[in-house]
């Protein structure tokens, strides 16, 4: 194994509380585990999630769900054999664990939708077809299934617009005995920002919506927005219009209103925050909720290990493309991880630029020369006794995501997402 993430139980079990204390009210916090938990490892996360408290995991697609859905049944068997507990009588790791599928489907991934206990994201009849065709085929094991419905209020990737479009499509769905709309949705664009005018267009497109769900006289239990940066930005706690547009309120409070309006309970989807990291809220300096910002931990330490050590002369070139010349004798370590593990190559470091840092021995140890495939050179001549086989943090305490972020000229999203290594609990 040349390198493996260290997921650390504690403090993503703390994170999920503090979302969920943040959130306030009767707000369902939903725990977004797609792209394997934001490369934490969606089986390694997700019975923690489930532990804290979670009632609803979300994915990209069946294929995730399906995978999250095995692991919280291997979880529930381990944990049961561990307490001499018969399976049955642990469910909270089980079926009753909701999983959303996100980003669409296909009709292929009906069956498993089923299957499986997955609850689809829906916003074209097609899609609601191939739902309603794979319950007739289960032969009576799903009376109805459980949908939600995207309303697209502004993002243009996924969702049916207010309209005429929306009213057609409630109305095929009322008409539907094969489906019930559980739950209406969409997806703010620019979350992070303080006040934003976007947003606020979006929310009056989403009660446009949400009216005409009303007048067609469906009832859906749950109405959700929002993503991490809707709780960390405090700011609108205090900034935009209530459903009539004549009261300040925030965009959670206001999410609260529209959905007790339609007897509905509010969720907001919560992910990069639920692994310690949030994007920056705009206008800098604005908004940001302090408990939240403050509060949470990175829960990932990603970890490889020494292969080689050698000393070079002042003068050696060091990598590809001789961008860096040793200014004097030093001390090199080879670490087994490039950018096809997710080590991004702009952390390369030159004799003009200074790159990224790994930690060895609780220190800083300089990425010099390019970051290549499978290897990456650090500078040890100031850390004493490194020997090969010593543990090297890429990702961790004292170099976190949003430092590669910052060096990558990206998002910590991005840096997490591309780790592609082996998770584990600590």
């Amino acid at each position: 194994m040349t390198s493996w993430v260290e997921v650390s139980e504690r403090r993503l079990h703390a994170n999920y509380r503090l979302l969920v204390e943040a959130a306030g009210g009767d707000t369902a916090v939903l725990a977004v585990v797609k792209a394997n938990a934001y490369g934490h490892g969606a089986g390694v996360c997700a019975p923690v999630l489930v532990k804290a408290g979670a009632e609803w995991l979300g994915v990209a697609d069946a294929a995730e769900g399906v995978a999250v859905r095995e692991a919280l049944v291997r979880a529930r068997a381990a944990n049961g054999a561990a307490n001499g507990v018969a399976h049955e009588d642990q469910p909270r790791l089980c079926h009753d664990i909701r999983i959303l599928v996100m980003s669409g489907l296909l009709g292929e991934d009906a069956e498993a939708v089923l299957s499986h206990g997955l609850t689809p994201v829906v916003w074209e009849q097609q899609q609601m077809e191939w739902l309603a065709a794979a319950v007739v085929q289960s032969g009576g094991d799903v009376a109805r299934l459980p949908v939600h419905l995207e309303i697209d209020t502004g993002m243009a990737r996924q969702g049916v617009a207010p309209g005429e479009g929306l009213r057609a499509l409630l109305h095929w769905l009322k008409r539907q005995p094969r489906l019930m709309l559980e739950g209406v949705m969409t997806h703010f664009a620019s979350p992070e920002e303080v006040g934003s005018a976007q947003t606020l267009a979006q929310r009056e497109r989403f009660e446009e919506a949400i009216a005409a769900v009303a007048e067609a006289g469906l009832r859906p239990a749950w109405v959700h927005a929002g993503s991490s940066s809707t709780v960390d930005n405090a700011a609108d706690s205090m900034v935009g219009s209530t459903i009539d547009n004549r009261n300040a309120v925030g965009n959670l409070a206001w999410l609260r209103s529209l959905a007790a309006g339609v007897g509905a309970r509010s969720m907001v989807r919560s992910g990069i925050a639920l692994y310690g990291y949030c994007l920056p809220i705009e206008p800098e300096g604005c908004g940001v909720n302090a408990n939240v910002r403050c509060g949470l931990q990175p829960v990932m330490s990603w970890k490889t290990r020494v292969i080689g050590l050698r000393e070079v002369r002042a003068g050696d070139t060091v990598g590809y493309n001789a961008i860096f010349t040793a200014p004097r004798p030093m001390r090199l370590a080879l670490l087994p991880v490039g950018y096809s593990d997710g080590v991004r190559r702009e952390l390369s470091g030159s004799n003009a630029r200074a790159g990224g840092w790994v930690m060895l021995k609780g220190q800083r140890a300089a990425i010099v020369g390019r970051v290549s495939m499978n290897l990456t050179v650090v500078d040890v001549t100031g850390i004493a006794g490194v020997a090969v086989g010593d543990e090297a943090v890429v990702l961790g305490d004292g170099v976190t995501a949003d430092d590669h972020a910052r060096l990558a000229h990206t998002i910590a999203y991005e840096i997490v997402c591309g780790v592609r290594a082996e998770a584990r609990l600590v």
